[in-house]
């Protein structure tokens, strides 16, 4: 069965760090763009974070630069998005995507609840 499963979402104070990971199944991430998406309530969904299938470029909407990094372990089939220093403007349901360039066959994981709050 082909899916992402996201986790490390929850309830973290002004300040802190979270680590998401998405775990795929089914299918290799090796050959796949890998993209965090957010959506905050009553706004649309938003990119916020990409890295290419060798890994080797990264990309970061301008409100999380410096504070988030992407990265992937193709070993574990698994990509992550280490969160620091969040705001609450962090807030929303995070989501992974998996996309294969050359056909666009994209997988969408089920999403992983951030809630940034004092």
């Amino acid at each position: 069965q082909v899916q992402l499963v996201e986790s490390g979402g929850g309830l973290v104070q002004p300040g802190g760090s979270l680590r998401l990971s998405c775990v795929a199944s089914g299918f290799p991430l090796i050959l796949y763009l890998m993209r965090w998406y957010r959506q905050a309530p009553g706004k649309e969904r938003e990119l916020v974070a990409s890295i290419t299938s060798t890994g080797g470029i990264t990309n970061y909407v301008d409100s999380v630069k410096g504070r988030f990094t992407i990265s992937r372990d193709d070993a574990k089939n698994t990509v992550y998005l280490q969160m620091n220093s969040l705001k609450p403007e962090d807030t929303a349901v995070y989501y992974c995507n998996a996309r294969r360039m050359y056909d666009n066959t994209e997988y969408w994981g089920q999403g992983t609840q951030v809630t940034v709050s004092s």
